[in-house]
């Protein structure tokens, strides 16, 4: 199945996994995915991620460990939203002095620049701007 989104497809994979109390999503790997794996559990978002890439596997897959607080009937994930920004149909960009805070700083914007793929904290101090791929909170 040809995805014309993957980046909005990761994210809805991860918010189907937390509406159903998952541990584990698996998803095909890209390198741009695996960045935004890392940023999310760089942020605290997640527990981990890790590419697993097996012989009798045609395409890596990236498994994000879904992140919850709280004990058995308390538990309570702490991705609370995902939203995808710019999409392929209309690209949004922002310069360094306009890069979104998100929820106050509660969340995080995570932005593709021309250094790499970063939080929006991260591109502020490093005063690069670029495309806002999502937003997590």
């Amino acid at each position: 199945m040809s995805v014309n989104d993957p980046i909005a497809d990761m994210l809805t994979r991860i918010r189907n996994g937390i509406a159903n109390n998952q541990t584990v999503v698996a998803m095909p790997a890209s390198k741009m995915k695996a960045e935004i794996a890392r940023i999310l559990k760089e942020e605290g978002f997640v527990s981990g991620y890790e590419i697993v890439d097996g012989p009798k596997v045609p395409q890596k897959i990236l498994r994000v460990n879904l992140k919850y607080v709280g004990e058995r009937r308390q538990r309570k994930p702490v991705i609370s939203g995902l939203v995808r920004v710019s999409k392929p149909g209309r690209r949004i960009y922002t310069q360094k002095k306009d890069i979104p805070w998100v929820r106050s700083g509660m969340g995080v914007a995570i932005i593709s620049t021309p250094k790499g793929i970063m939080s929006g904290q991260e591109a502020r101090k490093n005063g690069v701007g670029g495309e806002i791929l999502c937003k997590v909170w």
